[in-house]
């Protein structure tokens, strides 16, 4: 999961770098993805053009670098909800689903610019790769933590339901943040989302099948 920027080794360099992203993050929020433009970053940053295209080719690259520390942030939360979850019953992992969708929702909160991040990330084709490697990273870890508890399900609808399930996640973050509505209501209508694709009334059909 790569974008085009070149990492600094040094320490001077990594605080010009840092500091790039920082912006980058405050403008977002201020101007969004279209208004916001290298010269402006620089501006605000009061680094010189070639100090920004030492590390950067252009402002996407800029964002696909805050996006990969954003996504690192909620993969580390993610393993780390697995591990919580590893001696738990299934009904219990199914009922701790939202604090894991609340925590990536807290995550992003506290990126400034996250909600254009995340937009940029599904409409600059040259991004999207870093979202669907992340999404797929995600749906991974999940179906093998999921497969044990679910023997008489084939792997392949598992997972092509927790890919669903992770999409979802992300959709109902941005739309939390972009609109005001009622929080809870929404957070429990996705708990009964994911009821309905994990509990599944007839297994013999599906053990037949190989596929829902």
């Amino acid at each position: 999961m790569t974008s085009p920027h070149r990492k600094p080794v040094q320490e001077r360099s990594r605080k010009t770098y840092d500091l790039l992203l920082e912006t980058t993050g405050i403008l977002l929020e201020e101007v969004g993805i279209e208004r916001i433009s290298t010269n402006l970053i620089c501006q605000r940053a009061n680094v010189t053009a070639p100090a920004f295209y030492r590390y950067f080719d252009d402002k996407y690259a800029v964002i696909g670098a805050l996006a990969e520390r954003l996504i690192q942030r909620q993969h580390t939360a993610l393993e780390a909800w697995i591990d919580r979850q590893r001696d738990a019953t299934y009904d219990t992992i199914v009922d701790h689903v939202i604090d894991l969708v609340q925590e990536m929702g807290s995550i992003t909160g506290s990126q400034p610019g996250a909600v254009w991040i995340m937009r940029a990330l599904r409409a600059v084709p040259k991004l999207s790769h870093i979202r669907l490697a992340s999404h797929n990273y995600a749906t991974d870890l999940l179906t093998d933590f999921y497969v044990p508890y679910l023997p008489d399900i084939p792997r392949e609808l598992i997972r092509r339901r927790t890919r669903i399930s992770v999409e979802i996640s992300y959709s109902i973050d941005e739309m939390l943040k972009e609109e005001s509505i009622d929080r809870d209501a929404v957070l429990d209508d996705l708990v009964f989302i994911f009821r309905a694709m994990y509990y599944l009334p007839d297994l013999g059909d599906i053990r037949q099948s190989g596929a829902a």
